[in-house]
């Protein structure tokens, strides 16, 4: 899933492993008053789902299409397109990512 990440976020993530758990982080420019996350694969712990657990919103900013134009070619799909939440709350998406994850998106209003 790094790979498909770095791709559409057009970053690159930063390998934090321990022992038995495989950690990628996304860059974080402020790192007290920034949102973070990673990737990581610690085994048996998680099990991908396309309907079961929390749907975790990534930061799609400035334009949530140039991440959802992306996501095909990178191995991915899109589950629910460019939607508008309201006109002061931006938008939202649904993605899949290469192994199985439902991943929201979120950009905020022009």
């Amino acid at each position: 899933a790094t790979q498909f990440y770095e791709s559409i976020f057009a970053t690159t993530l930063i390998p934090m492993d321990l022992p038995n758990i495989r950690m990628r982080m996304f860059p974080l420019d402020d790192i007290q008053n920034g949102i973070g996350g990673a990737v990581v694969d610690s085994g048996g712990f998680h099990k991908p789902s396309l309907t079961d657990g929390p749907l975790i919103y990534l930061n799609a900013n400035p334009d949530i299409q140039l991440i959802l134009d992306k996501v095909d070619s990178a191995g991915g799909s899109i589950m629910v397109g460019k939607t508008e939440i309201s006109p002061e709350n931006g938008y939202m998406a649904v993605i899949i990512d290469t192994e199985g994850n439902r991943i929201g998106l979120h950009s905020v209003a022009p």
